[in-house]
C-alpha cells in the first residue's frame, strides 16, 4: 500500500512494549496512521482550524495531538516546524526513522524536516482544550482497537 505521509517508506519502528498492551493492533506507524485516519474528526481538529477540517482532508488540525500520541506508542521525540502564523507543526524522530502522519494537511508543499526544535508536552498541553483533544483522541484509539479485536474474535 502507498501512504501519502512524509516518511512512510520508512516508517518501520514499532511499538514499545508498555504501548503494546494498551494498543495491540499498532505495531508501526502506518497502522497508526490506518487507525487515525478512522477516528479524526473535526472534534479533535484545532479548534482555529476546525471549520476547515472535512473527511478529505482529515489530517488538518491534528499535529500536536497525533505526534505526542505516536511518541506513547514508539517513543523518540517530537519536534516542530514553525509555520508563518507563529505555530509549529509537530513531527515525530524515533532513532534514524522520522515521520510526519498529518503531512497531507500541507498538500504538496515541501517542509523542511531539519533543524527544528523539540517539543515539550508540557507547553503544548498547557493549553486545556489541547490536552482534552490529546486524551479524547487517545480514548478513540483505545477504543478502536478494543473494537478491532472483537471483530477477529
Amino acid at each position: 500500500m502507498i501512504y501519502h505521509f512524509y516518511g512512510w517508506e520508512n516508517a518501520d519502528v514499532s511499538a514499545m512494549d508498555s504501548a503494546a498492551a494498551v494498543y495491540p493492533e499498532i505495531r508501526t506507524p502506518r497502522m497508526l496512521y490506518d487507525a487515525l485516519r478512522q477516528i479524526w474528526s473535526a472534534e479533535s481538529c484545532a479548534p482555529r482550524m476546525r471549520e476547515k477540517w472535512s473527511p478529505e482532508n482529515p489530517t488538518l488540525g491534528q499535529c500536536s495531538i497525533t505526534a505526542f500520541l505516536a511518541q506513547d506508542i514508539f517513543g523518540g521525540m517530537v519536534y516542530g516546524i514553525l509555520r508563518p502564523d507563529g505555530n509549529y507543526h509537530c513531527f515525530n524522530v524515533v532513532g534514524n526513522c522520522v515521520f510526519d502522519l498529518t503531512s497531507e494537511q500541507f498538500g504538496d508543499e515541501a517542509l523542511c524536516y531539519t533543524d527544528c526544535p523539540e517539543q515539550q508536552r508540557e507547553v503544548h498541553f498547557a493549553k486545556e482544550e489541547k490536552r482534552l483533544r490529546y486524551e479524547a483522541l487517545k480514548e478513540k484509539l483505545r477504543q478502536y482497537c478494543i473494537l478491532c479485536r472483537a471483530e477477529k474474535i
